[in-house]
């Protein structure tokens, strides 16, 4: 794979010897079994795969590298460019400006924008509407464009359905940037439709057996289908893809299910006309965090941190997983640690920050389960590991915690 050219300060010297370490012993990346580090007092027991995925670095290097060929130029981002404020300032902190934020407020008039001011495209991508009124613009928006190459395999996946004349079902959380613009792209060959979860889907499963009739399904999706979308006509053939970093395993819930509603309509063989397989359109990073999550689940611990921006999609699921089985702390860096009797996180339902006490229970040894999101450097989840040892005394080096490194 690829190797970026990223700010060293994201990086971090022990994360990478481990994940240098279990790539030596795993290269095909068979095991999802997590590392133990044994620092004495504490363990942490960390995830076989968490941090930077391909798009991310992909992404960073291009918006660093728009920088430095641009001194003298204003450069702008769409948006932010991942879900990860320490990435995120550190770029604005650099002089470049966000046009508008995640949901689509506007900070810069397109007005302001000109030919010769440079606008670089998020990992995310963008809707073709935004896209063209960039052109209209002179601007250039191929150049510095960091849409992570597994969101484009996803629309080429729609345009393909879309030129068999599939409808398409997008699997994701229809005010995120990324599904935004995979409607705006699915739609430009096929009517679309974007649904949340499983409960949805049923509620289009009965729509398309019949069971309900249209005004249910323009009631419950409502601003979520294309213009002129008909039920009666374009839920005849369906092929079903995803925002990236939604639950993999809950696409492929969505995915079987609504397979199995055109197998009760048409029968197995000739549901094949009706439904396609698409399940390649899930991202390998988002598959391999949430597989290697599993994998801590398999294990006994007193608590889960889990360390990314508090609107990054897939670290959110990663936290749905692990609270499953621990007491789970969503922060976004090791400055929520307040001390050892308190920590800031992050209620992703409730959409709050909180304060919980006495969060570390009293024990001779604690094991505390840590991983972190996709868009999150590595250097964060080292200090993270700082901040807790900051509490014990007498832990083990990291030298020799990489001496004695076992696979748990």
């Amino acid at each position: 794979m690829k190797s970026f050219e990223i700010p060293e300060f994201y990086r971090s010297g022990f994360i990478g010897e481990i994940k240098k370490l279990r790539k030596l012993t795993d290269p095909k990346k068979n095991d999802t079994l997590p590392t133990l580090l044994d620092f004495g007092p504490v363990r942490f027991i960390i995830a076989r795969h968490f941090g930077f995925c391909f798009g991310v670095e992909n992404a960073i290097e291009i918006s660093y590298q728009a920088i430095e060929e641009n001194p003298d130029k204003r450069i702008f981002l769409l948006s932010q460019m991942i879900h990860n404020p320490v990435v995120n300032d550190d770029l604005y902190d650099r002089g470049i400006r966000f046009i508008m934020d995640p949901h689509g407020k506007m900070f810069i008039e397109w007005s302001e924008l000109t030919k010769d001011d440079i606008v670089i495209i998020p990992a995310f991508g963008t809707t073709l509407e935004i896209e063209q009124r960039l052109k209209d613009m002179d601007i250039n928006v191929a150049k510095y464009n960091t849409t992570c190459p597994f969101v484009e395999r996803v629309w080429k996946k729609s345009e393909k359905l879309g030129q068999d004349h599939h409808s398409i079902i997008i699997h994701g959380k229809h005010m995120h940037e990324e599904t935004k613009a995979t409607f705006s792209h699915a739609n430009a060959t096929s009517p679309s439709i974007i649904i949340r979860d499983l409960e949805e889907a049923k509620i289009l499963g009965k729509v398309i057996s019949g069971e309900y009739d249209k005004s249910v399904f323009y009631s419950s999706f409502e601003n979520r289908y294309s213009k002129g979308f008909d039920p009666d006509k374009d839920l005849k053939k369906v092929g079903v893809v995803n925002q990236t970093t939604m639950l993999a395993s809950e696409t492929q819930e969505i995915s079987d299910y609504i397979k199995g509603i055109y197998i009760q309509k048409f029968g197995e063989e000739k549901s094949k006309d009706h439904f396609a397989d698409t399940r390649d359109t899930l991202c390998y990073a988002t598959n391999d965090n949430q597989e290697a999550t599993k994998g801590l689940l398999e294990h006994e611990a007193d608590l889960a941190i889990v360390v990314g921006g508090y609107n990054s999609s897939n670290t959110s699921h990663i936290v749905h997983l692990l609270e499953q089985k621990f007491p789970t702390y969503f922060i976004n860096t090791e400055k929520e640690i307040e001390s050892d009797k308190g920590i800031w996180h992050f209620n992703y339902e409730a959409q709050e920050r909180i304060f919980t006490k006495d969060y570390l229970p009293k024990k001779d040894v604690l094991t505390v389960v840590l991983t972190s999101g996709a868009s999150c450097p590595d250097s964060q989840v080292e200090m993270v590991i700082d901040r807790i040892l900051s509490f014990f005394d007498n832990t083990n080096s990291k030298k020799k915690v990489l001496d004695l490194i076992l696979n748990y």
